[in-house]
């Protein structure tokens, strides 16, 4: 969620700043705390437990597995091929238009 999605959601003494200076604190009172979890739909325990060093592991490893996450990791086509097909399409198409406006200058002289 942005900081200023936050921001708006806690109501209107927040703003994008204060949020960001509250990002850097290291102790959230509680009723505060209770209410980011609640708007950020996750547990307490899961702010209070945050460990940046784990998190950041977790997706490294999820990067690279058969999670339905990586939707094209097991990509059916080759993609250049399909680059290649699409600048052939659009080649195609102007050669056509040069043709087109060719014949209508040839009927106009």
């Amino acid at each position: 969620m942005k900081q200023e999605a936050l921001a708006y959601e806690l109501g209107e003494d927040w703003n994008q700043k204060k949020i960001s200076v509250l990002e850097q604190k290291e102790i959230i009172d509680d009723p505060l705390l209770e209410q980011i979890a609640a708007l950020l739909k996750v547990p307490v325990e899961a702010i209070k437990n945050f460990d940046e060093e784990a998190a950041i592991n977790v997706i490294g490893n999820n990067y690279h597995d058969n999670s339905t996450s990586n939707v094209n990791y097991h990509c059916t086509f080759n993609p250049i091929d399909k680059i290649i097909e699409l600048y052939e399409a659009l080649v195609k198409s102007e050669k056509e238009k040069v043709e087109l406006l060719q014949k209508l200058l040839d009927k106009q002289q």
